[in-house]
């Protein structure tokens, strides 16, 4: 099962959307003075699996997957998948 390109760039445009959104959010929230506001931009979800590290004699892995979402992450990511449902999907 392969992905055609249509779907490769929303993939892409909501990885980004996530991180740009994560970044602003972070941006914003050390600038606001205390209050409501700085909450909800700074305030963050965490959600996934920690890190465990497996050691066997000859290989070492670690594995772990965890996402850091809030406020404006959320909002792009609504925001990408609206646009691309509007102009492309």
């Amino acid at each position: 099962m392969s992905m055609n390109r249509r779907e490769l760039v929303f993939l892409v445009a909501l990885i980004l959307a996530a991180v740009i959104g994560g970044l602003l959010g972070d941006i914003i929230g050390t600038y606001l003075p205390d209050g409501a506001a700085k909450t909800l931009f700074s305030k963050s979800i965490q959600v996934g699996f920690s890190p465990t590290q497996v050691d066997f004699f000859a290989v070492a892995f670690t594995v772990g997957l965890m996402f850091k979402i809030n406020f404006m992450s959320a909002l792009f990511v609504i925001l990408v998948v609206a646009y691309f449902r509007w102009w492309y999907l």
